[in-house]
């Protein structure tokens, strides 16, 4: 009598660098069941996946808060640091500076980001600091038991009944304004959306802002919140159907006249850009400004691709680096010599 030979496992699916998805997988969340930022974060591992970064030429940062716990949930054989509250991108532009092939990706919150981060942030955005800069938005300190944040809407009430009086923030507004070269927001529940957008800043050289609409369930999905599920699925207006198409793949387009417009990314990739009902050129820094303005007074929350702009000179353009990594250079050439220091004391004299 034979005996029966077991059938062999399925071979693992592997992208094209040839890695599986663990690699980019991180550890267990412990974040609320439900939490937007977990679907944040699921987000983010796809993305690499399926467009096969290599995960430790990557460089993730994070504050303080419940977001910034999210970078363990991710990448886990990525490069990263846990900062002091509000101080991301200090420590984010550090890191490039001295490792300018790293792939940057902060992920922060908006207490983190609109609060104690608020000075930092603007002049990360002044910079132009090549980075992805996520923000996962649910307007309030969830650490410290749901207080409004900045980015809180005027009238948006607490579970306990409070309403909030105060004018919010607006990080996207801020980012359009202040020097970001691409700004998106987005919405934790909208799985196509949020990839594509994430998809379309790992290809563009710039400071990337991605607002994402994440809704705290403890705290913030009560009726009355502005930043629930319900009330962002009922007011979501998206500018775009969104479509990418990676640099690696071939490209093919059978649009009508006038249906779409594509913009060519920094590496070569495609991004299609489908008119929703309305006309909008997200290169239209004054029309992106207008929009997101007409919107908060119609009380609707606009996703999608707000405002690119290609080919604006980063930090490390204006730094003129040199082509090699500082963190690569040897002594020799990182150290000013005897002479060097002489001259420059002289010329302090």
């Amino acid at each position: 009598m034979s005996a029966t030979i077991p059938a062999p496992p399925p071979p693992k699916k592997v992208n094209r660098i040839g890695l599986d998805v663990l690699p980019y997988k991180g550890s267990k969340t412990t974040l609320c069941a439900g939490c937007g930022h977990n679907s944040i974060s699921e987000r983010i591992v796809e993305v690499f996946y399926e467009l096969g970064i290599e995960p430790w030429k990557v460089a993730k940062m994070s504050g303080i808060g419940c977001s910034s716990k999210t970078p363990a949930y991710f990448l886990s054989q990525a490069h990263g640091f846990n900062s002091v509250h509000g101080r991301a991108p200090a420590v984010s532009t550090g890191a490039l500076l001295a490792n300018k092939d790293l792939i940057g990706i902060v992920v922060t919150g908006d207490g983190d980001t609109a609060s104690i981060g608020i000075g930092q942030f603007i002049h990360m955005l002044r910079r132009n600091v090549p980075l992805i800069y996520i923000i996962e938005n649910n307007g309030v300190y969830g650490l410290t038991k749901g207080q409004f944040s900045a980015t809180a809407d005027v009238g948006s009430t607490q579970k306990s009944g409070v309403v909030n009086q105060l004018t919010p923030i607006d990080c996207c507004l801020l980012g359009i304004e202040l020097g970001a070269t691409l700004v998106a927001r987005s919405f934790s529940g909208d799985k196509k959306q949020l990839s594509t957008i994430l998809k379309t800043c790992l290809s563009h050289r710039g400071l990337c802002v991605v607002d994402v609409i994440s809704p705290c369930v403890t705290f913030n999905d009560h009726v009355g919140s502005t930043k629930s599920y319900t009330y962002v699925k009922e007011h979501e207006v998206p500018l775009q159907d969104l479509s990418y198409v990676p640099y690696y793949e071939e490209i093919h387009v059978e649009l009508e006249e006038g249906e779409a417009r594509e913009v060519t990314l920094h590496d070569g990739s495609l991004l299609r850009l489908k008119k929703l009902g309305r006309e909008y050129d997200p290169t239209d820094k004054l029309a992106a400004i207008q929009a997101l303005h007409q919107a908060e007074k119609a009380q609707e929350v606009l996703t999608g691709i707000l405002y690119l702009e290609q080919g604006r000179d980063t930090l490390i353009d204006m730094l003129g680096l040199c082509d090699e990594p500082l963190a690569s250079l040897g002594e020799d050439r990182l150290r000013p010599s005897r002479e060097a220091l002489e001259m420059i004391m002289e010329e302090l004299r």
